[in-house]
């Protein structure tokens, strides 16, 4: 009889494993790179003009890779370890509202509440000219794909919010607010993932899956579904004898 599934919420030194093992057959890292230096420079030229000093606010940044750099003499850091929520309950609390020059939102959007709610706050904390950034998985994605039709499968205590940048933009035009939107293609080698015994192959399912030892704890006919899903048209292409997962974002760009 097969365990009930739990996710990765769980037990973090499995989802580092299968992190690492996502990173390396992932290209979405090279994607947002490219990104930052093609498309970024542009979205920021205007900020904090006229200002000796700019504002910015990170949602989800996380601290570990500004304490490995060592050249950020000039720039100054504030960390609050709180939830979206927690953090605009504080601010009311204190009846403040810092203006700043810039928020991102990188793939933070899942974990929130009221995605609705928490949009149009943080529209309101940009100064004249900000911009806010928002960077989650594209409504024409695997990811997209899979949550349509094998959501009901993931682990009951995986909680997590299954938008995606169709949701926000339809927030956005329903309020009939101005935005601009960069598609952002990426793609995730899934290959191993058909090969029985594979390690590696075992680790991405249980990264797609959020669960921990898919393979294990899911019935014999679930997995089957799952492959066949994952091998559909609108989830991979097949290239050069490989099957590659498309893990497409989408970076939306939206001015005060």
């Amino acid at each position: 009889m097969a365990s009930s599934p739990r996710s990765f919420a769980s037990d973090e030194v499995h989802y580092a494993q299968a992190f690492q093992v996502y990173l390396d057959k992932s290209t979405e890292h090279m994607c947002m790179q490219e990104f930052i230096s093609k498309d970024f420079p542009k979205i920021i030229s205007g900020t904090g003009q006229g200002k000796s000093s700019i504002n910015v606010l990170g949602i989800g940044s996380g601290t570990e890779l500004v304490t490995k750099t060592s050249h950020l003499g000039n720039i100054h850091f504030t960390w609050n370890e709180m939830t979206v929520e927690e953090y605009q309950s504080e601010m009311e609390d204190k009846k403040e509202q810092i203006k700043y020059d810039f928020i991102h939102m990188i793939q933070v959007l899942y974990y929130v509440k009221d995605i609705k709610k928490t949009i149009n706050y943080f529209r309101n904390c940009l100064a004249p000219g900000g911009n806010l950034l928002i960077i989650l998985i594209s409504g024409n994605s695997g990811p997209a794909t899979l949550w349509k039709n094998y959501g009901q499968f993931y682990p009951k205590d995986y909680t997590i919010s299954t938008c995606t940048s169709w949701d926000v933009k339809t927030i956005l035009d329903e309020q009939k607010v101005n935005f601009e939107y960069y598609h952002l293609p990426s793609e995730i080698d899934i290959s191993e993932c058909f090969v029985q015994g594979s390690r590696d192959g075992e680790l991405l399912l249980d990264f797609i899956t959020r669960t921990i030892d898919f393979y294990k704890v899911a019935p014999y006919d679930r997995v089957v579904k799952l492959l066949d899903i994952l091998k559909q048209q609108d989830c991979s292409d097949e290239k050069d004898g490989k099957i590659l997962f498309k893990n497409h974002n989408e970076a939306i760009v939206i001015p005060q």
